[in-house]
């Protein structure tokens, strides 16, 4: 994304946008030893660069890049300008944050008002918590997502794993929104929240008017950590069985022995054992094998279904054995876990080789 052709656009534009700007020269010098750096360490590399080829004060940069970021490829590379509003413009609050609020509907700037929050924490929420009523969604978004206590790919917000209190107006005003972009950020907040204090995050959707389906779906797809651990108030939530009583017969697995690339598919039958029917949430772990020898187990999704008393339902599931840049697969046991409401059920081992 951060290429030649990229940053040649990107000169252009802020040629455009200012006389003075030497496009040339910027480009040489943005492109030097590109090769070597990752692609965080070009977007820095391009807001340390930029700032050199513009040396006005920090109002007047902003300015400029507010002019240039609509001739920008939208996404991940229009991230550059608030990368460049959180380095350079921490003494400037005010300028700062209504540049994140405008650069963030072009792409996102998550990333970069954790820094002002960092710096100043209850000054930057209370502005979020008026950008959580904000009639874009990109904007409501960033409330929600910058100020998530383990946002992904940045570092940890300590006042809000302390205390989830301080941004629960910001995830109050968001809870019935329609957007599924802000609902996706609203969910994942909650469930930040429920790694460090389940019983707070549980607390807040309980009194959640969940016959809203936009907001039903917020708290299913925030309570997901916990339903996969079997946390009984989270199952309480969606009326899931708390005592469940279930057998599981059968589970076959279509190879023993498998090899990168193949297909593992497995099946089994699942009983009820009580005269009520039960709520139920099946998923499954597969025990994979770390490069050291020991076992990591990841969850999967599998099925949600009422189960009437004394009735079986059969379950097939198949899944490509592959590595991902998250994920590299090492030879050994494995094993494929059946779990209902939290609650291990059956387990079968395959060996993979590679």
């Amino acid at each position: 994304m951060f290429n030649p052709a990229f940053y040649r656009h990107f000169a252009v534009a802020f040629s455009k946008a200012d006389k003075n700007f030497h496009a040339d020269k910027f480009v040489k010098e943005v492109t030097t030893g590109l090769a070597d750096l990752s692609l965080n360490q070009r977007m820095r590399n391009t807001s340390v660069v930029l700032h050199k080829h513009l040396p006005y004060t920090f109002e007047k940069q902003i300015e400029l890049c507010r002019k240039v970021i609509p001739d920008v490829q939208r996404g991940y590379v229009s991230l550059v300008f608030p990368d460049f509003t959180g380095l350079y413009g921490k003494e400037d609050f005010d300028t700062s944050l209504d540049a994140l609020k405008y650069f963030t509907t072009f792409g996102s700037s998550e990333f970069a008002i954790r820094e002002f929050l960092k710096k100043d924490f209850k000054r930057t929420i209370k502005v979020m918590e008026k950008w959580a009523e904000d009639k874009n969604h990109h904007v409501r978004r960033l409330a929600s997502e910058g100020s998530r206590p383990r946002l992904p790919w940045s570092f940890k917000l300590d006042e809000v794993i302390k205390n989830p209190q301080v941004t629960a107006n910001i995830l109050e005003k968001l809870r019935s929104d329609t957007e599924l972009y802000v609902k996706k950020s609203v969910a994942n907040h909650l469930n930040d929240i429920s790694k460090d204090n389940p019983d707070k995050m549980l607390t807040m959707v309980k009194a959640w008017d969940k016959s809203n389906p936009h907001t039903a779906w917020i708290v299913k797809h925030a309570s997901r950590s916990l339903i996969k651990k079997g946390n009984a108030d989270s199952l309480s939530v969606f009326d899931f069985e708390k005592n469940v009583k279930v057998r599981i017969d059968n589970l076959k697995l279509n190879k023993t022995k498998l090899q990168l690339g193949d297909t593992l598919a497995f099946e089994f039958g699942i009983t009820s054992e009580k005269k009520t029917t039960q709520k139920l949430v099946v998923d499954y772990v597969i025990h994979y094998v770390k490069k050291g020898g020991e076992l990591s187990p990841k969850v999967f999704k599998l099925k949600e279904l009422n189960l009437q008393p004394g009735k079986t339902e059969l379950i097939k599931k198949s899944q490509v054995l592959k590595d991902f840049t998250t994920r590299k697969h090492h030879a050994g046991k494995h094993a494929v876990e059946i779990m209902v409401n939290g609650k291990p059920m059956g387990k079968k081992e395959f060996s993979l080789l590679i």
